[in-house]
């Protein structure tokens, strides 16, 4: 694993790190380190939907991987605490078409990230829509855009999208404007099948 990209993603190459990771218990770990910072396994076990002894578990076999690894200790030098490696993380399938392992492990943590971020749309829509300001409601939504294009103009579309966002990612806290919050980007690049294609559809 290495990381090489704008928002300082650790980028998962290792086709075990990817099946390790495709389990909804250490998807949720990962993400509640990575949105709220170093904590413990009890800290996290209601978050996760874990007791604290699976969650510390998962968080070691998540370490394991080098996704997670032991943080400065709290007030408490008892307990264990934990803290993500990087801000996020970023894989893709190989490009070898006869590295199977790689292509299915790809697959299978892809399916179980889509599985776990599915029903966020309907869930901000029913928990937070109805309580937002005018002036955050008017910018949320969503867009259903369709293009027809190679794999490597969505690549550049993909690198473009990254270069606009990677000055918010990476910015300090210190440097956030007054009224600023977090705002959930849900990105989905769904090429269409080749029998689509063939079609003729456009």
């Amino acid at each position: 694993m290495n990381t090489g990209n704008r928002f300082g993603d650790i980028e998962i190459t290792d086709p075990h790190a990817m099946r390790a990771l495709a389990h909804p218990v250490r998807l949720a770990i990962l993400e509640q380190l990575q949105r709220h910072g170093p904590a413990t396994a009890t800290q996290l076990s209601p978050a996760v939907g874990a007791t604290p002894s699976v969650t510390s578990w998962h968080l070691r076999h998540l370490a394991g991987f080098g996704l997670v690894r032991d943080a400065e200790p709290g007030p408490d030098r008892r307990q264990r605490r934990w803290e993500a490696v990087a801000r996020g993380f970023r894989f893709e399938a190989p490009a070898d078409p006869d590295d199977e392992e790689g292509r299915s492990a790809a697959r299978v943590l892809s399916r179980e990230m889509f599985l776990r971020s599915g029903d966020l749309p309907s869930r901000w829509a029913t928990e937070v829509e109805p309580t937002l300001e005018p002036e955050w409601l008017r910018r949320a939504g969503l867009a259903d855009t369709r293009v027809v294009v190679s794999a490597d103009e969505l690549a550049a579309i993909e690198d473009a999208i990254e270069h606009i966002l990677a000055p918010y990612v990476t910015r300090d806290e210190a440097a956030r404007p007054a009224g600023a919050r977090g705002v959930r980007l849900l990105r989905y690049a769904l090429p269409d099948g080749a029998e689509e294609q063939a079609g003729g559809t456009s």
